[in-house]
């Protein structure tokens, strides 16, 4: 035990960007990287955007692709493994950690396949791991609950309870990571518990998506007003987005918003 005033703030940030599909959040993510080197993992095929970027800073975005489909849910499998922080080796062609087919393949004919390593907890200040997104890794995980199922198959009570589980999981480990983390999202509109209704991110069932900022120190919301890409961080900026900031910032007041200034505050 400690008192606050011997503690010292840390510089890691969590950070959730959550919007409607095109209002900027992935151009803005991939921005940072003029300042920091990024960690992308992409399993929804998003990061065509990225090429956007002056190829300079392209070059401090490490891609990584973890291909999900309904038959196929990888994606829950694979980053739930990859966000606790220790080192881990999956391939490129299946996005699958400790890949048996991928090893066999290196055993047989050395380097006939793509095998990526990736530690987490060695990123240092200068490094961000970026998930985009977490709604493809609910839809994920809502595919591993029904695999093996009727395609027309309804989730009951017990199923609903695993989605919350497995998303809890995931959004738990970034909460407490030693490392930087960006998780970008859509958005939902819930009610919530006073009956208010309120656009919050995706996280999993609407229950669990009306407390999922609770696992970020940055809960920034995107969309485009007259034309232009807008970002909203402060608790006062609408009544009816979840939007909150640690670091006290309002991207909503700045002219030319950069995610960098969070390290900055």
């Amino acid at each position: 035990m400690a008192n606050l005033s011997e503690l010292k703030e840390t510089k890691v940030k969590h950070i959730m960007l959550f919007g409607p599909p095109k209002s900027g959040k992935t151009k803005r993510a991939g921005e940072l990287a003029k300042y920091k080197k990024l960690k992308w993992f992409d399993i929804e095929k998003g990061f065509g955007t990225l090429f956007q970027l002056p190829a300079e800073v392209q070059k401090n975005v490490e891609l990584f692709h973890i291909p999900d489909t309904t038959d196929s849910p990888m994606a829950i499998e694979t980053i739930l493994k990859i966000v606790k922080g220790a080192k881990v080796s999956f391939c490129s062609k299946h996005g699958k950690v400790s890949c048996p087919l991928c090893i066999k393949a290196n055993t047989e004919v050395p380097n006939s396949a793509e095998i990526n390593t990736i530690e987490l907890n060695a990123l240092d200040s200068d490094e961000v791991f970026v998930i985009d997104s977490a709604t493809q890794l609910r839809q994920s995980a809502m595919n591993h609950i029904a695999k093996g199922k009727p395609v027309d198959y309804k989730f009951e009570f017990d199923d609903w309870a695993k989605l919350g589980r497995l998303m809890d999981i995931f959004f738990s480990y970034i909460q407490n990571a030693t490392y930087n983390a960006i998780v970008i999202s859509h958005e939902d509109e819930v009610k919530m518990v006073d009956g208010a209704t309120k656009l919050v991110p995706v996280g999993g069932t609407t229950k669990f998506s009306r407390n999922v900022a609770k696992y970020f120190d940055e809960v920034i919301y995107f969309r485009v007003v007259n034309g232009k890409h807008k970002m909203a961080s402060s608790t006062a900026t609408d009544n009816n987005i979840l939007t909150g900031s640690r670091a006290n910032i309002d991207f909503g007041k700045m002219e030319n918003p950069s995610l960098h200034l969070l390290w900055e505050a």
